[in-house]
Formats: structure tokens, sequence, C-alpha cells
């Protein structure tokens, strides 16, 4: 039987499951799923499917059970609005489908003063979908670490990450500290080549851990050390994985339940989210929230509010002001790294996410730039997608200044 009939058959068991339960599933996954099966993706290797693959599989990575789990992210009863306010005139100097189709966007969502001032959709996506986040994950992860010290369950950053992942001791990362790790300043070896299959950030989700160990913990531990912790920062979506290893750790809470308490359910995301999970059952920390680009830009929204919802701010007074400022250098002059955000030196801040997910926030003009796509390649970078979604970051900038 080819791959693609195989597909067509799991599939088709899938959608008889959610007919019989009576699965809310089954209208989401009806328009998707001839997409999926005519490019079926080959396994959790989500950084080697082809790019037909992705762009069936990033709206619907929830909704295959037979890859991967989730794990929902309750919204609430109240629903933060999005008015629409007046169309963003972006000049001449923007074509914006030419943009989108470059980008191969499925969504672009631009927010000002709390208004939507434009909102584009492409590649057969809608504004009900939920695409996935990847690296976007990140930052929210990293607000609950300020949520979880809110509420008491963390000491402080300066704690060592040990004493709340006591299987740590004895690793590399016994002598880190919580803001060593937020920052990716720990010094401990870590390779996110994502065209190589052997990489780390390829190779952690199919370590086999032993008994009673957190995979991630396990995976992670095994590690060797490359620098004294706190001198060099080093990119690694394992240590976000950790972070959120703590958060549940600290508050006792699943990281998709302290996520829907602390910020998506008061807030008031418009939809239900999930939270993709490693193969040990713990959230996938450092990736992969599926929402919608609306519930997105919500989020840029809930942090140029001050991380507050209507019941009051979520993390400490003095939490955004260090998070989104530089905390470590990469070497890009006007950059640089804060608590799992980039930030510029400009003021401006953003999640971002391999194959052009972002969330765009720039406090000084009260905006916020949602963003869903499927690059060529996972940095945009063979293909210029990457540098010309900044052009455009600074493009829209401008025209707010020109208003």
């Amino acid at each position: 039987m080819s791959t693609s009939n195989r597909w067509l058959r799991r599939i088709g068991t899938v959608l008889a499951a959610l007919v019989i339960t009576g699965g809310a599933g089954w209208m989401l996954i009806g328009p998707d799923w001839r997409a999926l099966a005519s490019h079926p993706p080959e396994g959790r290797g989500v950084l080697f499917w082809s790019v037909p693959q992705r762009d069936a599989a990033f709206r619907m990575m929830d909704r295959l059970p037979l890859i991967i789990e989730s794990r929902p992210i309750k919204k609430g009863a109240a629903v933060h609005p999005l008015p629409e306010g007046a169309s963003l005139d972006l000049g001449a100097t923007i074509n914006l489908d030419a943009y989108m189709e470059s980008q191969n966007a499925a969504a672009l969502i631009i927010v000002q003063d709390g208004k939507i001032r434009l909102e584009r959709y492409g590649n057969d996506f809608t504004d009900h979908g939920r695409w996935t986040s990847f690296s976007v994950a990140k930052s929210l992860t990293s607000t609950l670490v300020g949520a979880a010290i809110a509420d008491g369950h963390i000491n402080s950053l300066s704690d060592k990450v040990s004493t709340y992942i006591p299987d740590l001791k004895g690793s590399p990362y016994d002598d880190v500290t919580i803001d060593q790790l937020l920052t990716m300043t720990s010094g401990v070896a870590w390779n996110e080549d994502y065209e190589d299959p052997n990489s780390n950030v390829a190779q952690f989700d199919l370590h086999v851990p032993g008994p009673g160990v957190n995979g991630t913990v396990s995976y992670m531990r095994s590690l060797g050390r490359a620098h004294p912790p706190g001198e060099v920062w080093n990119y690694s979506t394992g240590e976000t994985n950790l972070i959120g290893v703590l958060v549940s750790s600290a508050t006792g809470k699943t990281v998709a339940d302290y996520l829907s308490e602390k910020i998506w359910a008061p807030f008031g995301m418009e939809q239900d989210a999930s939270w993709l999970l490693g193969a040990d059952g713990h959230e996938i920390s450092g990736c992969c929230i599926q929402a919608t680009t609306r519930d997105f830009a919500r989020f840029g929204q809930f942090i140029l509010d001050g991380a507050a919802t209507p019941a009051g701010p979520v993390v400490p007074a003095d939490w955004l002001a260090t998070a989104t400022l530089k905390q470590a250098d990469y070497g890009l002059a006007g950059e640089g790294y804060g608590f799992q955000w980039w930030t510029k030196d400009a003021g401006a801040f953003e999640a971002d996410g391999i194959f052009g997910q972002g969330i765009f926030i720039d406090p000084a003009r009260r905006l916020v730039i949602a963003s869903n796509a499927n690059w060529t390649t996972a940095l945009g970078l063979r293909d210029g997608e990457f540098e010309e979604r900044k052009a455009f970051y600074k493009s829209v900038q401008a025209a707010v200044d020109a208003e």
C-alpha cells in the first residue's frame, strides 16, 4: 500500500471516530484532510517535511494523533475585543499581495492601539483556523516563569534550576540559574542546526528516558558543558523545554493548564488552543502552540498592556522591563536576547518561530504584528523571507509614524 493510501486509510479512521463520538474536531478537520492525505508527513520530524507537507500540516498539527498528541489550552467565557480600526495605509512601497505570496503567508494581522488596522489571510487559511507557533511559544513559556514568581511558586531568578528539578543535580545544569536558562547563557552544549538530522534539536524528541525521569530532563542532563554559566549565548530549544518542566514542577500544574489559568482564559482569548506533547507526555515548551492568529495577536496585546488581565498583573512589576530588554548579546548590532524575547535597542521586541511565525511588539507605537507562514526553509535565509519580514516591520512602523 502506498504512503498516501495508508494515510487516507488512517485519516479515514480518525474521521470515522470523530463522527461516531460527535467530536467537534470533525468540523475542523474536514476541509484539510484531503490535502494532508495527498502530502502525508513522515513521522514527527517536521524539520524535514516538504513544503506541501508543511502547508497541509501546520494548520492541523494537533489533529494528527497518530503522529503527535496535544493538550488543550482552555479559553474563558469572555472574549477580549479586537475592534476594527481605520485601515492602515502602507503606501506605494508595499505590494501586500506580493508580500503574502513571497512569504507563503497563512495570516497577517496588524493591531494598533488595540484595534485591527490590517488583517489578511492566504494559503487557504482563515480567521477560524489554528496555526502552529513553533518558537513563538518560547515567549509564552518564559512569561509563565514570571507568573510563577508572582504566585510564589518560584522564589528568585537567581535560584538554581536543580532546586526545582532535582533530577538535574549532578549534571551540567546543577550550576545553572533560572535567569541563565531564560537568557540561554547556561554554557551547556547544544546544536540547533535545523538542517542537520543529527543535531540536538532534531534528536531530542527521539530520546528514550530512563524509568521515572522526564524525557526532557533525561536528555538535557546528558549534555556536556561548552562554556562557564552566564558567559556565552547559545540558542537552545532544549533549554526552553526545561523551562516548561521548571514551571510545571514549581506549580504542580501542566504548562497548558497554567497558561490557561493565568493568561488564555482571563485575558479573553477567542478560541481554545493546544500545546503539542513530547514522547514523554510533557508539553514541548520551546515550541508548538496551536492557536488562531487573532489569539496570537491578543497575546501580543496582553504583553503590550503590561502582562495584565482584567484581574490585574500576571507577572511582577519589573518583569517585562527586564524580560524584553537585551540580557544577552548575539553579535548583531542593535539587537539582543531577553527572557526568550528577541529585543531591539530601539525598544521593540518579538517572539519568533521557524518557518515564519512571529509576534512583533512595538510599545512606543502601541503596535502588534502577528503573522503565520510556511517559509521555504526554517530560518527563511535562502530565499530572503526573513529579511523581507524585517523590512516589512519597518515599513509598518513608518506607516504608523506618517499618520
